[in-house]
């Protein structure tokens, strides 16, 4: 059985702003696609639910995971980091044995 990922309040309070801000409510999608520096990438934008997504709610707003990338983020913790480097939408994924230093790339 897969534990699906966790959305922080964090992350669905920035969701939330970016929507005001955009004027419409968009999902923001999670996904993994294979690449990058160290196997795996994780690709983050606004988009629509489809039939096959894992779609976690919170704060009025949608994060979504399609089914094939389900598995690579079992228990991970999606939150929104506000740093001095930027801001961004960050993963904590227990499944990732290394990752590269933009935290956007890991292998398993």
């Amino acid at each position: 059985m897969t534990v699906p990922p966790k959305v922080t309040e964090r992350a669905f309070a920035r969701l939330a702003e970016i929507n005001e801000a955009a004027g419409e409510a968009r999902a923001l999608r999670v996904a993994v696609e294979g690449g990058g520096c160290s196997g795996f990438q994780y690709e983050i934008k606004l988009d629509e639910p489809t039939s096959d997504d894992l779609v976690l709610e919170g704060n009025g707003q949608k994060v979504v995971v399609d089914s094939v990338s389900l598995p690579f983020l079992a228990d991970a913790v999606i939150d929104f980091s506000e740093e001095l480097i930027g801001a961004r939408f960050t993963i904590e994924n227990p499944n990732a044995t290394s990752s590269c230093g933009c935290g956007t790339s890991f292998s398993m």
